[in-house]
């Protein structure tokens, strides 16, 4: 993943939004653009893990804040759909995380996101069973189920639905992490007879690393999606 890319994203995190880039002119596009469109959404606000697959165990939590930036590849359908006539190139989406432990090598997971300067929110959830645990000689290997909602956009149904398959491997604090799965994205523009819904997968493929200091836990990874490629990066406590 280009370095460039993941200074945006950090930046993206802690600089002020200088304008508003609502997604409110579906009417304005035709029935490619909105495929377009929900292709680069799809990318861009689906699950990203940000941990390894290794299962927490219960009681275990994972707690912290992230942002993902992801480099759009339609960019000028976004700034057609949108109030402000702009829109950054690559969208940064910060969240808030939480995963815990559950018994049985399953893990529980939540989010939440709200993109600065735009009217796009969602929740997402996942569901990831370690059916490998790992241990000093063997890596953990599990499947997860994700989901993720979109809110705040009047004009725009819009959900996704993924599964992938994940390996992971401990050395001392470090934890690479690696996995592919398929995205399910569904986009209904709302009230806009001249577009039709949006149905369609998306193969997905990532790679990351954790890095845990005893209580803060960092992590980074990098996400491609479809076209789209993503960075990220999570700070929190895992325990």
């Amino acid at each position: 993943m280009k370095r460039s890319i993941l200074l945006c994203v950090l930046v993206s995190a802690i600089a002020p939004v200088a304008h508003a880039d609502d997604i409110d002119r579906l009417q304005l596009l035709n029935q490619g653009e909105f495929r377009l469109l929900s292709e680069d959404l799809g990318a861009a606000l689906s699950y990203k893990p940000l941990n390894p697959t290794e299962p927490l165990k219960f009681p275990g939590f994972d707690v912290g804040v992230a942002v993902t930036g992801t480099k759009l590849q339609n960019t000028d359908v976004f700034k057609k759909a949108s109030s402000s006539g702009d829109f950054p190139g690559t969208l940064p989406v910060p969240t808030l995380r939480a995963l815990v432990g559950l018994p049985f090598g399953f893990d529980v997971g939540a989010s939440f996101a709200a993109i600065p300067g735009t009217n796009l929110r969602y929740y997402g959830g996942e569901l990831k069973w370690g059916f490998v645990s790992g241990n000093t000689l063997l890596p953990a290997v599990g499947v997860r189920g994700s989901f993720t909602k979109l809110t705040g956009v009047d004009q725009l149904e819009f959900n996704t639905k993924s599964v992938d398959v994940s390996i992971s491997k401990g050395f001392l604090m470090f934890t690479p992490y690696g996995g592919v799965g398929r995205v399910w994205v569904d986009s209904t523009a709302k009230g806009i007879g001249t577009l039709s819904k949006e149905s369609f997968g998306l193969n997905k493929v990532f790679l990351g690393v954790n890095v845990n200091f005893g209580l803060v836990n960092f992590a980074i990874e990098a996400d491609k999606t479809g076209d789209a490629t993503s960075a990220g990066a999570k700070v929190g406590f895992r325990f």
